[in-house]
């Protein structure tokens, strides 16, 4: 079976490797193919495994021999699903891999915002601490997490592990997600509820026609002014030149990010300059523990399907 790897350099490093994959057929992996190329690269290609590479009818249109295509991530809006669903392509992805990892970057995040740790970092070793009168200076405020509450905007599996480390703060939990859910502590409101009451608001739901430009100029106009808003979903949800107004006009008061429309980053981004924004390059996804545990979905998905038991087989016919 030979096993196409196309951008082999957003999962592998010096610690984590697509040994895994070697066990199961012949590899081949590719740093990170350019669109134009990929369709040559995968056309005697009996297995595909991507992150990000966008296959459609054009990337595929060689690849008579493919069966498979793998997903090294939860999210499959990079493939033609409907495409591989006619020419009987099967798509899998990798559930629930990264639920602790996003989860624990969330708070990293919020924790930043309410204990300004990087701030005070630079203050010391500029040396400002060793000419401070006081032996504690209050250059920024810092704020408690517990009593604020909390408005979690997708209540899956991410969102219910952010919400349980919210409830180890003791910080009070609001939800708001498309199908209904119940979690003990957790309060579902309506989407504008949750803007109106909450002191952060965390995305965690899909990118979708849905969610696409979910955060727009009306619903930050609807949040508190002091708000904190982070997403460690997909940058799709916002409306990125909004936020930028809301941070620069006071709407809310910051942001913290871990997704863009666009990745890497564009030269003209407008976040880059944003008010009170902290950004971090799409890497809550990516601790070693959690790419590890990720090869090892990839390959039991690959070793399942061909056996003829599939796993997260997301275009089912």
């Amino acid at each position: 079976m030979k096993i196409v790897v196309t951008d082999a350099q957003t999962v592998f490093d010096d610690l984590v490797s697509s040994d895994v994959l070697r066990g199961l057929g012949d590899v081949t992996e590719y740093g990170l193919l350019k669109y134009d190329e990929v369709a040559e690269k995968i056309a005697d290609a009996d297995v595909v495994v991507c992150n990000k590479t966008l296959l459609d009818a054009h990337t595929l249109r060689l690849a008579k021999n493919l069966k498979y295509i793998g997903l090294f991530a939860t999210g499959y809006n990079n493939i033609d699903i409907e495409y591989c669903r006619e020419k009987h392509i099967a798509v899998c992805n990798a559930g629930s891999y990264s639920t602790n990892a996003v989860a624990q970057h969330t708070f990293a995040l919020i924790l930043e915002a309410y204990n300004k740790t990087s701030r005070y970092d630079k203050f010391v070793h500029d040396g400002m601490w060793k000419r401070s009168a006081t032996f504690s200076p209050f250059v920024y405020p810092l704020n408690e997490l517990a009593g604020k509450t909390l408005g979690i905007v997708g209540l899956g599996a991410i969102g219910t592990a952010v919400a349980k480390i919210a409830l180890a703060f003791e910080m009070r939990v609001i939800a708001c997600n498309r199908s209904k859910k119940h979690m003990e502590g957790v309060e579902m409101v309506s989407f504008d509820e949750l803007l109106r009451q909450s002191d952060i608001v965390s995305v965690h739901c899909p990118l979708n026609v849905d969610s696409q430009d979910m955060f727009d100029k009306t619903a930050f106009s609807k949040m508190k002014r002091n708000a904190l808003f982070v997403n460690t979903a997909r940058g799709g949800v916002v409306v990125e030149k909004d936020l930028f107004d809301a941070l620069e006009n006071g709407v809310i008061g910051a942001a913290a990010v871990d997704a863009l429309r666009v990745e890497p980053m564009e030269e003209d981004c407008v976040l880059m300059n944003a008010k009170n924004c902290v950004m971090t390059p799409h890497i809550a996804w990516a601790p070693v523990e959690t790419r590890q545990r990720l090869m090892g979905i990839v390959a039991d998905n690959i070793r399942n399907y061909f056996a003829g038991n599939p796993t997260n087989w997301v275009n089912e016919w």
